[in-house]
């Protein structure tokens, strides 16, 4: 039985992250890109766990990667009230839309 090694983790962390960057740029729904968001988190997520892994200590990466989990739980909150708020104004979600959000 072959085991994982760090090469592997850092390989899914750099899809995840390439995925999310690429949803955020295509997608002109705010959920689209608030879902790009997410994966981009998850990415560092995977590589923080990944190194905490094969480091001496090895909590600190355990640890900032809870606390990206609970900056993402706190930015999908955020973001998810702001963008039910523009629906209910504008009936829509459209991010090309959101220049009327300025001042």
């Amino acid at each position: 039985m072959s085991t994982v090694g760090l090469n592997e983790y850092l390989m899914v962390g750099a899809v995840l992250f390439v995925s999310g960057l690429i949803c955020m740029i295509v997608k002109r729904n705010g959920i689209g890109v608030l879902m790009g968001v997410e994966l981009i988190l998850n990415g560092a997520n995977v590589n923080l766990v990944a190194f905490a892994k094969y480091t001496v200590l090895g909590l600190d990466g355990q640890v900032l990667a809870l606390f990206v989990i609970v900056m993402a739980a706190a930015e999908a909150a955020i973001a998810l009230a702001i963008a039910l708020n523009f629906y209910n104004n504008h009936a829509t979600i459209d991010v090309d839309r959101g220049n009327e959000l300025a001042g």
